[in-house]
């Protein structure tokens, strides 16, 4: 189900706001990161053993602990890469566009003999 979009009185539509964008990074980084905590503390599990915590804890540990760390990163990476003003960058792309002719290099140029 794609997400609803915000209209104004206006009619126009508007993007997400920051907040929003800081919630969805957040929310996927931290599922991302509970499924690798998960693989990682099964693993780890297997191989030294649960510990005097147990399994179901240790586990979820491994879990919270991968979750928590990557949702927070991905949340600031998720605002910092889409908090552009967009006039800026607009003028980056023209910046960075290619010229459609460009020059000869002198190097191809004829030599006069």
């Amino acid at each position: 189900m794609p997400p609803v979009a915000a209209v104004n009185a206006g009619g126009h539509q508007h993007g997400h706001s920051n907040f929003d964008k800081l919630k969805m990074g957040a929310l996927m980084g931290g599922t991302v990161g509970v499924i690798i905590g998960f693989i990682f503390g099964t693993v780890n599990i297997f191989r030294y053993g649960a510990g005097p915590s147990g399994i179901m804890r240790t586990l979820g540990r491994y879990m919270g602990a991968s979750g928590a760390t990557f949702g927070f990163f991905m949340s600031i990476g998720t605002v910092v890469r889409t908090d552009s003003d967009p006039q800026m960058l607009e003028l980056y792309k023209q910046a960075q566009r290619r010229p459609i002719i460009t020059m000869a290099s002198p190097v191809w140029r004829r030599q006069s003999s």
